[in-house]
């Protein structure tokens, strides 16, 4: 029997996207900051000339696949991380756009065999979204975490 796991250590060389929405950026570039702490904590290049790592901005969570999936079929990145908040509010605006990020990151996922960690928080306050982006812990971090631990394992596997 073969197990199969990525690491953290061996994940230095990876390539890696993040695709961030603007749309509630109090929000989303708290989570790019504990994202990119952990990446430059394990060996990822992130200056701003770095050759490993490309950020791509987008309106907001509902604009992430289709830059994901634009991105992923380049062949240029071994992971992707998409970031963003969606606030619930008064209408059912939250539910489609949660629906329609969450399955359109998902296909583009296994469309292109290139791993898209799923970092949008689905917060019912604003408060919960400041919780899970730098109160009470950074949740960019644990994102970053996933995506070496999924670029790893894909190397692996390949």
């Amino acid at each position: 029997m073969a197990t199969i796991e990525g690491t953290f250590e061996k994940s230095s060389s990876l390539r890696v996207a993040i695709v961030i929405a603007r749309f509630n950026d109090l929000i989303t570039n708290k989570l790019l900051s504990g994202c990119l702490d952990c990446l430059s904590r394990h060996g990822i290049d992130v200056s701003e000339t770095s050759k490993q790592l490309d950020i791509a901005w987008v309106p907001g969570s509902f604009e992430l696949p289709i830059i994901s999936q634009t991105l992923a079929r380049t062949g240029n990145y071994e992971v992707l991380i998409t970031l963003g908040a969606v606030i619930r509010g008064d209408t059912p605006h939250f539910d489609v756009v949660v629906s329609e990020a969450s399955k359109g990151i998902a296909t583009v996922s296994r469309e292109t065999g290139v791993p898209i960690v799923f970092g949008v928080l689905t917060t019912d306050s604003m408060q919960q979204a400041l919780e899970r982006a730098g109160i009470k812990n950074n949740l960019g971090w644990s994102y970053a975490l996933q995506a070496l631990e999924m670029g790893s394992l894909m190397k692996a596997i390949n």
